[in-house]
């Protein structure tokens, strides 16, 4: 190998030692400036929201699971029947609690977690992307974003994050709904990677995407009630006297309130065909999400569909409230 090639390497390679050592040493003496310096690189710019989003819906889920949990139970009472019984959330926290104990409540926060990880990671992180682009294109024009944009924005990032965390979605109602069986009958899964792996094995890896279409379907309405009320709350609230944080607060009860109202039938629907499983004969209950409304509105009434709408409130206002608080917090220490 000629000497100036190895020469050429030698101060190659010094020189990205001294980088290196030079950006360390920077990093110690000012952290501070190296934690921004990182943080605006072009990669970290684009990956944010979605880290965000991420970490602010898992701190979410795990305060609302055992509401979630309560709320699932409510949905599966007295399928198939229109009077069937009608448990109250006081009735079905004493019923778990009673056959077995307080944590049994937390059934699932794997898969809720894994859930969040995936789909509150996707539906923040396009929603800010997209809302990123619809300002600058408004701006470019001498405009400004207006609710229909909004709209298109939630809509279009929970359809495509639903899609992404179906299967995460599905191994969290089945863990959730296993303890309504009899005991014989009981999967017992241990984690979600459980639920998962024997899904796949015993009903087919596209089993995981069952009920992927009400849950697409309610993802859009959620986003929609959620991030566009959410967002439109916070411009019509910023020119008034309220502090900052009240307006973060405000703005995320009112986006609760339109989530729920408009995605509670489709995550009624999405509970049932998630939940449901092979009968002995082969057949399942429903044959799809059509199916579904049409069979549960004949069987057991329209208002069926928002049986425990205050469960869902309590569990969804509380989840969009803490998730865009904490969303809006670390944007703010990462802008």
């Amino acid at each position: 190998m000629p000497s100036s090639v190895v020469q050429d390497a030698k101060q190659t390679g010094e020189s990205v030692l001294n980088d290196a050592s030079s950006a360390v040493k920077s990093a110690a003496e000012n952290p501070k400036q190296a934690t921004s310096s990182f943080l605006h690189t072009p990669f970290m710019r684009a990956a944010l929201p979605f880290i965000n989003g991420g970490l602010a819906g898992m701190t979410a889920t795990t305060v609302v699971q055992p509401v979630d949990m309560i709320k699932v139970r409510l949905q599966l009472a007295g399928e198939g029947v229109r009077t069937g019984p009608k448990p109250t959330p006081i009735t079905v926290f004493r019923e778990i609690v009673s056959q077995g104990k307080v944590l049994d409540l937390y059934t699932g926060l794997s898969a809720g977690l894994l859930r969040q990880a995936v789909y509150t990671t996707a539906r923040l992180g396009f929603f800010d992307t997209f809302m990123k682009s619809l300002t600058t294109s408004a701006e470019a024009k001498g405009s400004k974003v207006g609710f229909t944009e909004r709209a298109g924005a939630g809509l279009a990032a929970g359809g495509l994050a639903a899609m992404i965390g179906n299967p995460a979605d599905l191994a969290l109602i089945r863990m959730q709904s296993d303890g309504l069986k009899p005991a014989a009958q009981r999967a017992n899964y241990t984690s979600v990677v459980d639920a998962l792996i024997r899904i796949s094995k015993n009903e087919g890896i596209g089993r995981l995407w069952a009920g992927c279409y009400p849950t697409v379907a309610r993802a859009m309405a959620l986003n929609f009630g959620q991030l566009a009320f959410f967002s439109e709350a916070k411009n019509q609230l910023k020119n008034t006297s309220l502090s900052t944080q009240t307006q973060t607060l405000a703005a995320s009860a009112v986006a609760g309130f339109f989530a729920s109202f408009f995605s509670l039938p489709f995550d009624f629907v999405k509970t049932r065909l998630q939940k449901q499983t092979k009968g002995p004969d082969g057949t399942l209950p429903y044959k799809g999400m059509f199916d579904c409304f049409k069979k549960v509105a004949r069987d057991e009434g329209l208002l069926r569909f928002y049986r425990g709408f205050g469960t869902y409130y309590v569990r969804i206002a509380p989840h969009a409230m803490v998730t865009l608080i904490v969303a809006d917090y670390l944007g703010f220490l990462t802008k």
